[in-house]
């Protein structure tokens, strides 16, 4: 009984995500091209809406790739370091 409302909220939520992620016809129109169909809502209204969107975008990716970067390859190196008293005991 558990596994089929599990099922059955996974398929639910699946769909009304998926209808989310698109625009509707109505915000479609009021959107330019390079963002038709992806956003709801009015477009940008000026030059400074677009410059705000890439210094997010750019703020957003590189946010990314060093939270990566110190995932993957932390560098401590120090026999003092916090994580030495974890990985030692």
């Amino acid at each position: 009984m558990k596994n089929k409302l599990k099922y059955q909220l996974a398929v639910l939520a699946f769909f009304c995500l998926n209808l989310a992620l698109y625009a509707c016809p109505a915000c479609e129109k009021q959107q330019p091209k390079i963002t038709q169909g992806l956003t709801h809502g009015g477009g940008p209204g000026s030059n400074w809406d677009w410059v705000i969107i890439g210094v997010i975008t750019l703020i957003t990716v590189l946010t990314l790739v060093f939270s990566l970067k110190f995932l993957i390859k932390p560098g401590e190196k120090n026999t003092d370091h916090i994580k030495q008293s974890i990985l030692n005991n």
